[in-house]
């Protein structure tokens, strides 16, 4: 009857570890945002610009929170935002690039 008490099977895999990571909670809702952002405006191209460069800054915020995320939940949320992001960074590289054909 002594048996410990375990967290509800269900929810353990998104669930947080009881603390609060206000940072990277932070970098997972903007590469979320930037992520879509740029997943959206890859699909139009006269919107290489704005796809471009949200997709290489949500790359950016996400390899950043990658590298300090402390939970599962929050990985899960940077993987979706990252792979959004670098969509959109590479249709709207191919659409015409960072600068637009201005430089090169």
């Amino acid at each position: 009857m002594a048996q410990a008490m375990r967290p509800n099977s269900a929810t353990s895999l998104l669930a947080t570890d009881g603390k609060s990571h206000p940072l990277q909670d932070t970098l997972v809702g903007v590469t979320l945002v930037l992520g879509a952002i740029a997943f959206v405006t890859a699909m139009f191209h006269n919107l290489h610009l704005l796809s471009s460069w949200t997709g290489l800054v949500g790359i950016a915020t996400g390899a950043y929170g990658q590298f300090i995320s402390a939970t599962t939940r929050e990985r899960f949320g940077l993987i979706l935002g990252l792979g959004a992001s670098a969509i959109g960074f590479f249709l709207g590289m191919a659409h015409g690039g960072l600068f637009g054909g201005i430089v090169g």
